[in-house]
C-alpha cells in the first residue's frame, strides 16, 4: 500500500457545490470531498459524531483532511472531536459568518437582530427545507409562530445571478419580510480550503 496522499474534505452537504465549483475553478488536484447530509443541520448535535466517523475511516488514506464545517449550532462539540482527530475546520459559528465575513456579518446582525439568511443553498431549497421542511404548507398558521419576529432577510448570495435575486425577493415576500441582496462569493470557504490545499502540497514536497 503507497504512502497516503492529497487532502480529503469531509463537507456538509449544503457546501456540495460550492466546493466542486472552487476545485474546477482553482485546479486543485489532491483534493476529494465526501459530503455529509445537509439535513444534519436540523440535529446539530449529530454533526459531531458523524464528522468523527468520517475522519477514522479515512484515517491514513489521506496527508490531511479538513471538515468544511462551521461550529453549526453544536455548541463546541464539534470542536472538541476536532481537538481530539488533529483535524481543523473553516471558522466561525455558521455558513452565515464564514460567507459573508466575520465582520460584514456581524454588521448586518447589529443593524437588524430579526434577520433570516439564505445562501445559493438554501435558496435553491427554500420550498423543501424552509416551506415544507417547517409545515408551513400543510399549516400556514405556523409562519407567524416561526417568523413573527423577523423583520429582514438577506440573502448571501456566493454567485450573482438575476434568477437568483428575484427568487430571494419572493422567499422574503412569502415570509412577510423586507429583502436585501448582497453578493459574498465564497468568503471563507474559500480562504480555508486555499489554505488546506497548499498545505496538502506542501507536505508532498
Amino acid at each position: 500500500m503507497g504512502a497516503a496522499a492529497g487532502t480529503l474534505v469531509i463537507a456538509c452537504g449544503a457546501l456540495a457545490r460550492e466546493i466542486v465549483a472552487l476545485r474546477q475553478l482553482n485546479d486543485w488536484p489532491h483534493m476529494d470531498v465526501q459530503c455529509l447530509p445537509a439535513e444534519l443541520h436540523n440535529r446539530p448535535e449529530k454533526i459531531p459524531a458523524a464528522v468523527r466517523e468520517k475522519i477514522r475511516a479515512n484515517r491514513g488514506r489521506y496527508a490531511t483532511m479538513f471538515v468544511a464545517y462551521a461550529d453549526c449550532g453544536t455548541g463546541g462539540l464539534l470542536d472538541a472531536v476536532l481537538t481530539e482527530e488533529r483535524v481543523e475546520r473553516i471558522p466561525g459559528a455558521h455558513c452565515y459568518e464564514f460567507f459573508a465575513g466575520s465582520a460584514v456579518f456581524e454588521e448586518l446582525a447589529d443593524r437588524e437582530p430579526g434577520t433570516f439568511y439564505l445562501t445559493d443553498f438554501l435558496l435553491r431549497h427554500f420550498e423543501r427545507l424552509v416551506i415544507h421542511g417547517l409545515g408551513i404548507d400543510r399549516h400556514p398558521e405556523l409562519l407567524n409562530q416561526y417568523f413573527g419576529n423577523y423583520r429582514r432577510l438577506v440573502y448571501l448570495a456566493q454567485v450573482k445571478s438575476q434568477q437568483g435575486i428575484a427568487d430571494g425577493q419572493r422567499a422574503a415576500d412569502r415570509l412577510g419580510l423586507e429583502y436585501e441582496y448582497r453578493v459574498t462569493g465564497y468568503g471563507e470557504l474559500e480562504h480555508s480550503l486555499h489554505r488546506a490545499h497548499v498545505g496538502v502540497v506542501s507536505w508532498q514536497n
